[in-house]
């Protein structure tokens, strides 16, 4: 993005002691806004807990698509495919990526993206996903993104960005039209959909404006491309020429920011999900003490406050060597809530599913239950969720996809039957008798 882009946004509205106009940057003003907005992505999206937790599981699902490719078992269709998993699980990241699947659903008339019927740009779709899997360094992740446009595989254009952006948040920007939309509005660019080298411009426009506003945004592109978003969405004004004074922009964007929440539905914001999915954390954290258990909290949930109380208080500032050294520790630790024996042996492990999909959740249990480690033995998995989702979950864990899952015996807790029955079970139970009780078997 070239300097002379962003002169717009510095309007010549104050004069120093010595007499030469101070400028006023509307885009950093705009970046300040934004990021002190609760309903805007940067706290909604950026800094939201499940955002984190959901890198490492889109990141298996990307490996499990590679071995499927490699091996002849992809298939040919993307629905109940491990891609569709996949992508659904990045599609479920809060507005941002609110339609992420489009570009991969087959469209038999247009016959694109065409890497379900043909063999040969199936595997090269893999080798890219593969090598960028394998690879840390921006040269080989450009090298690859330039070596499949090479390709002109039909269909199969910059959207694949996504998948990318979970495996390297640091080197690959997010993609959709509104964050187009936002990267024209904010730079006076032109870039295009549907182009890898647009999207390439795009990506170095994107680093440029994040590394001049570094104090505002993050290394992680999903910050800026957050930003974006809400400008190509509508949600933020672009700064324009012409703008004279710091107040007159401010009270554009309080009126812009009072618009939205106007037209917010009630009840449907992040904050609300939040809350509920930190109280079923709360109820299990609660009942499993009250059951003699040490109880372990997710690691980035133990300081979130449920009725002004942090959630990982009572609980474990620390889970035991034997887990702490285990296979897949990193993701371990991030299980909503774990109850463990005195002996540090692991008895129950809990993931709560408010809305997003179960696909996180699952990795994180097979992370523990894989473990080469005895810590795990006799553990009860149970994937907690609101009881209209039972027959959604019932559905996903069918999938091919899920098919690992079957013989860990994971169950079903419903919120109406832990509502219900977690008082008694905490005031008459013991072990898990009375969890597996109200749990429901998912095989």
């Amino acid at each position: 993005m070239a300097n002379r882009q962003l002169a717009q946004f510095f309007p010549q509205a104050k004069v120093s002691n010595a007499g030469v106009p101070a400028p006023i940057d509307l885009l950093q003003l705009t970046i300040e806004r934004w990021r002190d907005d609760p309903a805007a992505t940067y706290k909604n999206w950026f800094l939201w807990d499940q955002r984190i937790k959901n890198f490492r599981s889109i990141r298996r699902g990307i490996e499990q698509v590679v071995a499927e490719i490699e091996t002849g078992n992809f298939g040919v269709a993307y629905r109940g495919s491990s891609l569709e998993t996949v992508v659904h699980s990045i599609a479920e990241q809060r507005q941002i990526f609110k339609g992420a699947d489009h570009a991969f659903l087959w469209k038999p008339k247009l016959r694109i993206p065409d890497i379900y019927e043909s063999p040969e740009n199936q595997r090269a779709f893999g080798r890219l996903l593969a090598r960028c899997c394998g690879c840390n360094e921006e040269t080989e992740i450009l090298a690859a993104i330039r070596t499949i446009d090479a390709l002109a595989i039909k269909g199969l254009g910059p959207a694949v960005a996504n998948l990318l952006y979970f495996l390297h948040p640091t080197h690959v920007a997010p993609f959709n039209t509104a964050i187009v939309n936002g990267y024209n509005a904010v730079t006076g660019a032109k870039a295009r959909l549907g182009s890898w080298p647009h999207y390439l411009a795009l990506r170095d426009g994107v680093r440029e404006l994040n590394q001049r506003y570094r104090h505002l945004f993050s290394n992680d592109l999903g910050a800026v491309g957050g930003f974006l978003f809400d400008v190509g969405s509508g949600r933020y004004p672009a700064p324009v020429a012409g703008a004279t004074s710091a107040g007159d922009w401010i009270a554009r964007l309080d009126a812009a920011k009072q618009e939205a929440l106007r037209s917010a539905k009630p009840g449907t914001g992040g904050a609300e999900i939040d809350r509920r999915h930190s109280e079923v954390q709360a109820w299990l954290r609660d009942l499993g003490r009250a059951l003699g258990y040490d109880v372990w909290m997710a690691a980035n949930d133990r300081g979130r406050l449920h009725d002004g109380v942090p959630l990982g208080t009572g609980c474990l500032e620390r889970l035991p060597v034997a887990i702490e050294t285990a296979p897949g520790a990193d993701m371990i630790r991030l299980i909503d809530v774990l109850w463990l024996e005195s002996s540090g042996r692991v008895t129950a492990a809990f993931e709560v599913e408010h809305s997003t999909s179960i696909y996180s959740g699952i990795v994180r249990m097979l992370d523990l239950a894989l473990s080469a480690s005895e810590f795990q033995t006799r553990a009860g998995l149970f994937l907690v969720a609101p009881d209209k989702r039972e027959a959604e979950v019932r559905a996903q864990l069918m999938r091919p996809a899920f098919s690992r899952v079957a013989h860990l015996d994971v169950r079903y807790l419903p919120y109406g039957e832990l509502e219900q029955n977690r008082h008694s079970i905490a005031r008459f139970g013991s072990g898990l008798k009375g969890i597996e009780a109200i749990a429901r078997r998912l095989f």
